[in-house]
């Protein structure tokens, strides 16, 4: 049995206490994440208004299990298990590497056609930890947007595969190739961050994690849930779109 989810209508994702339901069966539940709202709460964010798990538990009216987690900047599927039982046994699938994770971000410049970075990451501890991302260019612009020097600018829409889950990896990851993600703070690029604010009044980060592929915990059925862009990724790839000649 394969089962493929894709929850289009996203127009209530944005209501500040609802979120838009991607998947929900008696075990899991998924949601589609909107940028700026926090997993859980965390004593290094305490001035996060938004939390996911409290959102949740209360729209559905029962107890939700974070599985994993995603940063806080960045959008996209997030899945709870509604037992202990269930937590456990996708938390290991997880953990084994079991569960395709697919991201998309938009970067500056025109990265390579498709790659691979194996470069280590050292987390908030000190420990440095093997982190290995691969890439695919989905896309690439050059718009007329001037800065510094340049009369243009470029940039390039990539999916990403992270094969291991470091905190902040892919963006750590986008960085360390020199194309970094827009609108990603501290590790993207200031000056692109600040000329995408003044010319398009953009704030979020272009980081959207589009997909997970899993075997279902109780049914052993493919799952696959997907995760539909919020307006302003779609408003970002619009801008690019419409100003970019053919390259």
């Amino acid at each position: 049995m394969f089962l493929s989810v894709n929850f289009l209508d996203v127009s209530h994702a944005q209501v500040q206490n609802y979120l838009s339901i991607l998947y929900q069966d008696d075990y899991l539940v998924a949601v589609n994440k909107p940028c700026g709202y926090l997993v859980h709460r965390s004593p290094i964010a305490r001035d996060a208004e938004y939390i996911v798990l409290q959102i949740l538990r209360d729209q559905i009216g029962q107890h939700v299990y974070p599985i994993h987690r995603i940063d806080r900047k960045t959008s996209g599927v997030l899945l709870f298990a509604l037992d202990p039982d269930t937590n456990k046994i996708v938390g290991k699938d997880f953990a084994d590497h079991n569960v395709l994770k697919e991201y998309t971000a938009i970067v500056r410049g025109w990265i390579d056609q498709s790659g691979k970075v194996n470069y280590a990451l050292t987390n908030d501890s000190g420990k440095t930890q093997d982190a290995i991302t691969r890439y695919e260019r989905l896309a690439k612009f050059e718009i007329d947007l001037a800065h510094g020097k340049f009369e243009t600018s470029r940039y390039s829409h990539v999916r990403v595969m992270p094969q291991t889950g470091r905190m902040h990896q892919i963006r750590k990851h986008m960085n360390h190739l020199r194309h970094p993600i827009l609108g990603d703070r501290p590790h993207g690029c200031s000056k692109q961050n600040r000329l995408w604010k003044s010319t398009f009044d953009l704030t979020h980060m272009m980081l959207h994690a589009k997909s997970l592929e899993m075997k279902h915990p109780h049914t052993k059925s493919k799952l696959i849930i997907e995760a539909p862009y919020f307006s302003e990724y779609d408003r970002v790839l619009s801008v690019l779109n419409a100003g970019s000649a053919d390259v």
